[in-house]
């Protein structure tokens, strides 16, 4: 467990006492094969980069691109057993007149594809600092994937391969849970830290409006595979027929979705939100759930907490790993059904959900601060580990 300072007030220091963060003179070149409007990594990079712009660095972040149901950025080749992704092979040209222009004094490397192997090369060019972040357990999805077992020690030879060159070559390995730092290291990681979730700038600027008297709506927001335990999720539907429970997302599993959502009148599926429609989604809720058998983090449920929601998640996220975090959510106990855990919380008195809310939206606002001044000490080499030495353990 991540220890945290007991509450909000004790930790040290707070936002208003912090000096300011200057990122000036820092060039940032993020080159990540995961597209910002596509999933939770490609979503913390933008997060990143957009937080570090604020505070004077230049970034620029190199990645395939969705747009208009289009891929941008390289020849999209179709990802086996998912019709909704794509992996891209980028074009070495564009890529290097971008880095040239930036001539990048820091390169970040967060995933195991073509753009990423790319972009170790780059990294020696330029002879910038390396940082690697690891976010993704591809054993594990691999294992509750049936169609990617045809070719699963092909693609996983590939995937080790990739993160040892990444790995040897990196200054600084950055995880997102104690969990995912024991597989780098297993993989062959041996600079490991610890990283924070950066939050989007509008989560944290923007009013939040206060919770309805009564529990009523209830999301699920995020990729629709098995490793979310959708199934949780249209159980609960199913068994509490008074709450409102939404879907959104997209993935292998939507036709079966879709079609729980026309079967239960409570159970809407909203579909693939864009990514500037996820703020105002959250806010129309009462409570997010994130019940997952696989999640190394949990990005949804941090934005939740930013925006003053109540979050379930399950014990197999990695956000309960920090404590700070860990005290504002509600979690899935032992063999306790997502519907149980549902039926616990609405049971619950106003006030009681009310301080819950207030909890996790401090906790957030600290965590995201404490992560920017983490990544900018690692980025400028001032900082050898990870954000764990900025808690009091």
């Amino acid at each position: 467990m991540l220890n945290s300072p007991p509450s909000i007030a004790m930790s040290s220091p707070t936002l208003e006492q912090a000096p300011a963060i200057d990122a000036r003179g820092l060039r940032v070149a993020i080159i990540s094969d995961a597209a910002p409007e596509r999933n939770g990594v490609g979503t913390y990079y933008q997060d990143l980069a957009e937080h570090l712009k604020a505070i004077g660095a230049k970034v620029e972040l190199i990645s395939p691109r969705y747009r208009a149901s289009r891929w941008h950025g390289g020849l999209a080749m179709p990802m086996p057993g998912d019709p909704t992704q794509r992996f891209l092979i980028p074009r070495p040209k564009l890529i290097g007149r971008r880095l040239k222009r930036l001539d990048p004094n820091a390169i970040i490397i967060p995933t195991p594809g073509p753009y990423a192997m790319l972009g170790l090369l780059f990294a020696r060019r330029y002879h910038a600092r390396l940082v690697v972040g690891f976010h993704t357990h591809f054993e594990r999805l691999a294992a509750l994937n049936n169609h990617w077992r045809l070719f699963g020690i092909l693609a996983q030879t590939y995937l080790n391969t990739c993160h040892r060159a990444l790995f040897k070559a990196s200054h600084l390995v950055l995880a997102n849970s104690d969990d995912m730092l024991e597989v780098a290291r297993s993989i062959g990681a041996t600079h490991v830290g610890l990283m924070g979730t950066p939050i989007p700038k509008r989560f944290l600027d923007e009013p939040v409006s206060p919770l309805r008297d009564r529990i009523e709506r209830v999301l699920f927001a995020g990729r629709l595979a098995p490793e979310k335990n959708l199934g949780a999720v249209i159980e609960a539907a199913e068994a509490l027929p008074q709450l409102h429970v939404q879907i959104a997302g997209d993935g292998p599993l939507r036709d079966w979705v879709e079609q729980e959502a026309e079967r239960l009148p409570n159970l809407e599926y909203v579909g693939w939100v864009r990514r500037q429609q996820i703020l105002p989604l959250i806010d129309q809720t009462d409570l997010l759930v994130l019940p997952s058998t696989i999640e190394s983090f949990g990005t949804i449920a941090l934005e939740a907490l930013a925006r003053g929601r109540l979050v379930v998640v399950s014990s197999q996220c990695g956000i309960l790993s920090w404590d700070l975090l860990n005290r504002a959510l509600f979690q899935m106990r032992g063999e306790e059904t997502l519907s149980t855990v549902l039926e616990r919380v609405c049971a619950l008195d106003r006030g009681m959900l009310e301080r819950k809310a207030v909890l996790g939206r401090e906790a957030a606002r600290e965590i995201n601060d404490r992560n920017l001044r983490h990544w900018l000490s690692v980025l400028r080499d001032q900082d050898p580990r990870g954000l764990e030495q900025y808690e009091d353990r």
